[in-house]
């Protein structure tokens, strides 16, 4: 994970009544759900797991979390059928879907079948916790103890206000290029390929053109860069990478 030693950490979430976020973790692996569960913990949020199916269904009626990370591979049922069965019941939890599976209908199965997001393996903790905790916060279920800010550097994301400024100045930016930096920005310093970017950024409808993502990335840097120390980097051959000015 990135230390957060070397940049602010988001604002910690919370349930209404102050008591720490609630997430099931559901994965027959258990390096998987030890890993998960130790980065869920770093952001002070209360942990369960389950190595199947159907003793997640009911940890989800014992446990009553605020979102659900949930593998579609169990050896039981599959994920998509515990995701039946909580909404056949009633339960409308966030639930996140882990996949081996990257094929663009896998993944629109499991939206279509309720699913609120997904992440593929491998993946990156800090994704996964990035992904939680925005649909944490939309389910209206916690609120955020402090401002919802992204920090890197003079680098400022307001994601309640969609306000961007850059020591001090503020950025006017579209709703794409927003979305773009909000993406750089909570994976700073880690390099992102083009293929990562269009998935999160412009999802699975989107046609998959490679060069819409350099297009976008130049608008950025236009206006985030622009006359300052650049912190928008490409690597040939590997993607985009977003590093504080000092450390360019």
């Amino acid at each position: 994970m990135t230390s957060p030693a070397r940049t602010e950490r988001a604002a910690p979430l919370a349930r209404a009544d102050g008591a720490p976020v609630r997430v099931l973790v559901v994965d027959d692996e258990q390096a998987i759900t030890e890993l998960l569960a130790m980065a869920l913990r770093y952001e002070g949020w209360e942990v369960r797991s389950a190595a199947a199916g159907i003793p997640a269904v009911r940890a989800v009626k014992e446990f009553r979390p605020d979102a659900v990370v949930l593998d579609v591979m169990l050896p039981d049922i599959d994920g998509l059928e515990v995701l039946r069965r909580l909404r056949g019941g009633g339960d409308d939890v966030p639930v996140l879907f882990l996949t081996a599976k990257d094929a663009v209908e896998d993944r629109v199965v499991g939206l279509t079948a309720g699913g609120d997001d997904y992440v593929t393996k491998p993946f990156s903790l800090e994704e996964v916790v990035a992904r939680l905790r925005g649909l944490i916060r939309r389910s209206g279920a916690v609120a955020a103890k402090t401002d919802a800010r992204l920090v890197v550097g003079d680098l400022v994301l307001d994601e309640d206000s969609h306000e961007v400024t850059r020591g001090g100045d503020e950025i006017a930016l579209t709703a794409t290029e927003f979305e773009l930096l909000r993406f750089l920005m909570r994976n700073p310093r880690r390099v992102l390929s083009k293929a990562q970017i269009l998935d999160r950024v412009w999802n699975y409808d989107f046609g998959g053109q490679a060069n819409i993502v350099e297009l976008y990335v130049s608008y950025l840097r236009k206006k985030v860069d622009a006359g300052r120390t650049p912190m928008i980097h490409t690597l040939r051959g590997a993607g985009y990478v977003l590093k504080p000015g000092a450390d360019a």
